[in-house]
């Protein structure tokens, strides 16, 4: 039976440019972020880990693994864990009038197509949470009342964040909505026509609520990209305060993102390369 892991104690990869580097990259359980100069392999390393990982997840035996790429878990036992990749790049899709013919909504760039599938995602969160509070109010048990109470605050917290850092704008998330949507000025309108940095944001924040408090990880390659300085100073601990138990992997360029209390979580790529 398949056991989960609470976290990626480290990462090895034998082989990173056809035998050049090594790479022995020792994780810490909350927050890992790799830096470097342009073309040494930030990216390389955050893609092949997430494609191993993707393998393990899905159990694909037809697919050949990425040779040389290995993972120590916590506990040492596990053999999988669960994790998200976010991509930054919000650029055009294929056959955008296909997919939103298959999708029934405006899906353009590969923003659009991951919040499209956050949509989802965020509807089966709330099923899920729905049914847990269902269960613990109508146990009898006067603790499982305080507990059902406690389910629903993580939700508000999202939204309440939402608003705020959205408010310069003036959106705000609609909240009697299974879907996101927003009002702005009066109007409704869906989250496929925010800005490219609001797009970014969402899908992070999203991704982070969906998690549901659970231990997984989270791998992002420059998740600045987009967003403004504000919003990239107060990343990570905005992903912390909507999943603590959340293991953040990032690579970026930007200084901003480590300013809030992360620089000692700071790793250059030369001090993991053999």
């Amino acid at each position: 039976m398949e056991k989960q892991a609470q976290y990626i104690k480290s990462i090895e990869i034998d082989s990173l440019w056809s035998n050049r580097k090594h790479i022995y990259w020792e994780l810490r359980p909350d927050v890992n972020i790799l830096s470097g100069s342009n073309g040494v392999g930030k990216s390389t390393i955050i893609n092949r880990s997430a494609r191993q990982l993707k393998i393990i997840r899905d159990h694909l035996v037809t697919r050949q693994p990425e040779e040389g790429v290995r993972f120590t878990f916590y506990p040492e036992d596990a053999t999988a864990i669960q994790f998200d990749v976010i991509s930054s790049i919000d650029r055009p899709v294929l056959n955008s009038e296909l997919l939103e013919k298959i999708s029934g909504a405006d899906i353009r760039t590969e923003l659009d197509w991951q919040l499209y599938h956050l949509q989802r995602r965020y509807l089966n969160y709330q099923v899920n949470i729905g049914n847990r509070i269902i269960a613990l109010l109508t146990s009898g048990n006067p603790d499982d009342q305080r507990l059902a109470t406690e389910l629903t605050k993580s939700k508000k917290i999202f939204q309440d964040l939402i608003d705020e850092l959205f408010a310069p704008t003036a959106k705000t998330i609609v909240r009697d909505s299974n879907e996101i949507f927003f009002n702005q000025y009066g109007e409704k309108i869906p989250p496929y026509i925010l800005s490219s940095g609001e797009k970014q944001l969402l899908v992070i924040m999203l991704t982070a609520l969906v998690q549901e408090n659970r231990p997984a990880v989270l791998f992002m390659d420059e998740p600045e990209i987009s967003l403004h300085i504000e919003w990239q100073q107060k990343l990570i601990s905005l992903i912390r305060t909507l999943n603590p138990n959340v293991q953040i992997i990032l690579c970026t360029h930007s200084p901003a993102i480590i300013m809030d209390g992360w620089i000692d979580a700071v790793t250059e790529i030369e001090d993991i390369t053999k």
